[in-house]
């Protein structure tokens, strides 16, 4: 089982991976999620557990299944 570091920073690096994908910066990503654009910075490092409709706000933003970025299997 993972711990809850590892699952916040596996789940950073698909946001970010997302964000990438899309051209997107990390304030444009967080206006469109309408989340902070320093706990955005805060997701992506994998120092913050968003809730879940934070979860989906962003992975609606990045144009995601909400899955997509919790596929904690991916390095």
């Amino acid at each position: 089982m993972l711990s809850k570091g590892e699952v916040t920073k596996r789940f950073g690096k698909n946001v970010q991976e997302g964000r990438r994908e899309t051209g997107l910066t990390q304030d444009e990503l967080a206006l469109k999620a309408k989340v902070h654009r320093s706990y955005m910075g805060r997701i992506e490092r994998g120092e913050s557990n968003p809730p879940l409709f934070t979860v989906y706000k962003i992975a609606t933003a990045l144009k995601k299944k909400p899955g997509e970025l919790i596929n904690l299997l991916a390095e």
